[in-house]
């Protein structure tokens, strides 16, 4: 692939960078803060923090203003940022069973220990536009946040709840599944080869594009695949984040250094004939940063797919893992608007190539033609 360098192309870069903040400020009232941005587009922080691979919300909320609300240029920005970052410590293992619960539902049992507890959802509103927005004003925000601060002060206290998927389990419904007792790959730091690991599937599908994961889901459902799940659990909260002790021999001390929110899934599937002879179930499984529910679910039945033998799309792993990827994809498809002059050069040539031969080929055909004529 042959690029040339545009003539003048530094001072045209430069502007061109300069138009950008232009662009981005010229109908601006007021300069949008990041802490506003933080604190009134959650949603979509968390989606940039997965998809960027780094749980840095005010990193995340900085790279939205400044992409102009781009999730994947937003995504871009902060996995280059976390490329530069020193990798001081590994943490402990976390488990998500121990989380403060803010939402937590099941699909597939009505009543489960603890209740369901809807927590902060869309999902049983109407899809209609609130005009009321366009006139919201500081002193209704505090009054709501005011008549609404105790009942989020309790949620976010709540217990932890013991998981579904256990209850099965510990009914013998539930395939138990070998964990690897190997150091997980670091996608980060070691290229991916296939087939891959189950800890290096996880991570890519954890970092994953929401909307490619969603529509590779939406296909294995609709039928070009083999899984289509009921959620056992859904479960958002807070998880604690422990490094171990660095001035200790024993594995098990540990430092606190803080929490982070996390959405886990875990899907239900068809059942199988374990080498015993027991039928059980099959489980999914998609953990994801910040709250995005419709990622972890696609991540659960993407996982659950890449381990089930056939031919759809999304039971091929190289297709689903390299084409998940937001700043892969995002990177290779951009890259058509560089310079590919040599390139479609080249393309032209050959082109005007072929259709001189055909002329010359047509004219000698007609030729022959006449001679043969002539001859008879």
């Amino acid at each position: 692939m042959g690029y040339v360098a545009v003539t003048g192309g530094q001072q045209a870069i430069e502007h061109a960078e300069k138009l950008v903040q232009m662009f981005r400020l010229k109908d601006a009232k007021n300069v949008l803060q990041t802490e506003e941005i933080l604190s009134q587009m959650r949603l979509l922080i968390d989606r940039v923090m997965g998809e960027g691979g780094l749980y840095a919300p005010e990193y995340a909320a900085l790279a939205l203003k400044q992409s102009e609300g781009d999730p994947a240029e937003a995504a871009f920005l902060l996995r280059a940022y976390r490329s530069t970052l020193p990798r001081n410590y590994y943490s402990m293992t976390v488990e998500p069973g121990e989380m403060r619960v803010i939402r937590r539902i099941s699909s597939s049992f009505k009543d489960i220990p603890g209740g369901q507890l809807l927590g902060p959802t869309y999902d049983y509103t109407h899809r209609l536009l609130n005009f009321d927005l366009r006139k919201e004003e500081n002193e209704s925000i505090q009054q709501l946040i005011q008549d609404l601060n105790v009942e989020v002060d309790d949620l976010e206290s709540v217990n932890t709840f013991q998981k579904v998927a256990n209850l099965l389990r510990d009914q013998g419904l539930l395939a138990n599944r070998q964990v690897e007792d190997i150091e997980p790959c670091d996608i980060t730091r070691e290229k991916i080869n296939f087939p891959a690991s189950r800890s290096a599937r996880l991570q890519m599908l954890t970092r994953g594009e929401t909307g490619a994961m969603t529509a590779m889901a939406y296909s294995s459902m609709r039928g070009y695949g083999v899984v289509h799940p009921t959620i056992g659990e859904l479960r958002v909260g807070y998880t604690e984040v422990n490094i171990p002790y660095p001035f200790s021999d024993d594995e098990e001390d540990s430092i606190y250094i803080g929490e982070v929110l996390l959405t886990e899934v875990e899907t239900i599937n068809s059942f199988t004939q374990n080498e015993k002879g027991d039928v059980e179930f099959m489980l999914g499984y998609g953990l994801t940063f910040g709250q995005n529910e419709v990622k972890a679910i696609s991540m659960a039945i993407l996982e659950r797919s890449l381990e089930t033998v056939g031919n759809t799309p999304t039971q091929d792993e190289e297709f689903v893992l390299l084409h998940i990827d937001t700043v892969e994809a995002h990177g290779f498809v951009s890259h058509l608007k560089l310079p590919h002059y040599i390139t479609f050069q080249s393309m032209l040539d050959r082109i005007r190539h072929a259709q001189e031969n055909a002329k010359t080929k047509k004219k000698e055909d007609q030729q022959e033609r006449e001679v043969s004529f002539s001859t008879f």
